[in-house]
């Protein structure tokens, strides 16, 4: 029993080993595991029967590659890998395309898990906010899950409901001191994670970005969690990164223009605008942001004449943007 035992840790320990790095040299296995090369080809061929597609390569000393194969053979994870897919797959269980499939994935991932793993991971409540289609928001396509274990450590404040301390890097050499918060919500959006909290001092709701913050511990003491403004996590994510509130996902300022090019021109660089055609080199355009001056310098992307139909403080906001253009232009 010891012995089939110690060969099963060891050809686990092998699987790991090849699929942390393509290539490997015999004699870097046998190294590693402590066994000679010959054991190790032993084990390639225990593995192999097992379905894993492992190939030999020459070369000075020879050596094994793990490739892909036609069916999918059983996967090893480390602890911190297994959280990471978990916290992948909780996320994408809202997308409405894969959602289904990823809840499936997450289930049968979870039920293999160790009782110290699955107990961390129903700790993690993630919510992940759709922005709305054609957001004006640029998506972090390169963004990863982050520090899964610092994502697991605020949610298992959450979780606790216990005050948060932490330090927050917002990118410039001003030292304030840490921040006191409530947390309440970790969410994605636009690729990136951000935790919702109250922050004590300000007597507010904050956004903040997870991979900005630096936990302090202790934690302190547990507090009664508060009622989201509109009651909605994503209606206040999505309404916050608008610029309001919370309490809404519309725009704080919007307007209304005609622009001199074809609607067809226009409707795929409008975002979440309406875009109405009002004659083959003509159309009208009802725009949203979060700011007079934002939506003014959005609308001046269009290469073309701008008349602006209302309301007066989009007007405004050209004048001034056209005086800082002129300004800027003598200066140069």
């Amino acid at each position: 029993m010891v012995s089939v035992q110690k060969t099963s840790s060891r050809l686990l320990a092998l699987l790991s080993l090849l699929q942390t790095r393509r290539d490997r040299s015999g004699e870097e296995l046998a190294e590693r595991l402590d066994v000679t090369p010959r054991t190790v080809r032993r084990d390639v061929d225990r593995l192999r029967e097992l379905g894993y597609p492992i190939t030999a390569f020459k070369g000075p000393s020879g050596g094994y590659r793990l490739d892909a194969g036609s069916q999918l053979p059983p996967l090893l994870f480390d602890d911190g890998q297994a959280v990471a897919l978990a916290v992948a797959l909780q996320t994408a269980a809202t997308d409405t395309t894969i959602g289904e499939d990823a809840t499936r994935a997450l289930s049968t991932v979870r039920q293999v898990m160790p009782p110290r793993l699955r107990h961390r991971i129903d700790l993690l409540r993630i919510t992940a906010v759709q922005p709305p289609a054609n957001d004006n928001a640029s998506p972090n396509d390169n963004a990863s899950p982050g520090d899964t274990r610092l994502l697991m450590d605020l949610s298992n404040a959450i979780h606790a409901r216990v005050e948060l301390r932490f330090d927050y890097d917002q990118g410039h050499p001003a030292a304030e001191r840490p921040r006191r918060t409530q947390p309440h919500h970790l969410v994605t959006w636009q690729g990136r994670w951000y935790l919702i909290a109250w922050d004590l001092d300000r007597d507010d709701w904050r956004t903040f970005r997870a991979d900005r913050v630096r936990p302090r511990t202790p934690t302190g003491p547990r507090f009664t969690p508060r009622e989201l403004p509109g009651g909605d996590v994503s209606a206040f994510v999505t309404g916050r990164f608008r610029g309001t509130d919370g309490t809404t996902t519309d725009w704080p300022c919007r307007g209304e223009v005609v622009l001199n090019l074809p609607a067809t021109a226009v409707a795929p660089f409008a975002r979440d605008g309406i875009v109405e055609e009002l004659g083959p080199d003509r159309c009208r355009l009802t725009l949203g942001s979060w700011s007079w001056t934002g939506l003014a310098a959005a609308i001046g992307r269009f290469d073309t004449d701008i008349e602006v139909i209302g309301p007066p403080q989009l007007t405004t906001a050209f004048a001034r943007l056209a005086e800082r253009y002129a300004n800027a232009a003598r200066r140069s």
